[in-house]
């Protein structure tokens, strides 16, 4: 189990339990992108933050479990954060991750 720090105190993330769902068809790749950068949610969070984009770690964990529509503003963030475009996080095309 991972912890993190939050404004309300220490809380824990759980590994996903639940089926995916099939609110968006971005959260895999999201999920696949981030892991290859070798970076966790929680530094995906702040990177986010960093470009204005407000979103909560369960709502992050929700989108990436595709349980959670992605907003147009938070794919074009999400595509640069991780490198890729938003074509490939849209899969309409493959794409080698800088």
């Amino acid at each position: 189990m991972l912890y993190i720090l939050t404004r309300k105190g220490v809380c824990n993330l759980k590994t996903r339990k639940l089926p995916l769902g099939n609110r968006n068809i971005v959260g895999a790749r999201v999920t696949e992108a981030r892991k290859k950068l070798g970076i966790k949610q929680t530094e995906l969070l702040g990177k986010l933050q960093l470009e204005n984009i407000e979103i909560s770690a369960p709502a992050l964990s929700l989108l990436e479990g595709q349980k959670r529509p992605v907003l147009d503003f938070e794919l074009n963030a999400l595509a640069d954060i991780l490198g890729v475009s938003v074509n490939w996080l849209l899969g309409r095309e493959e794409q080698t991750m800088n």
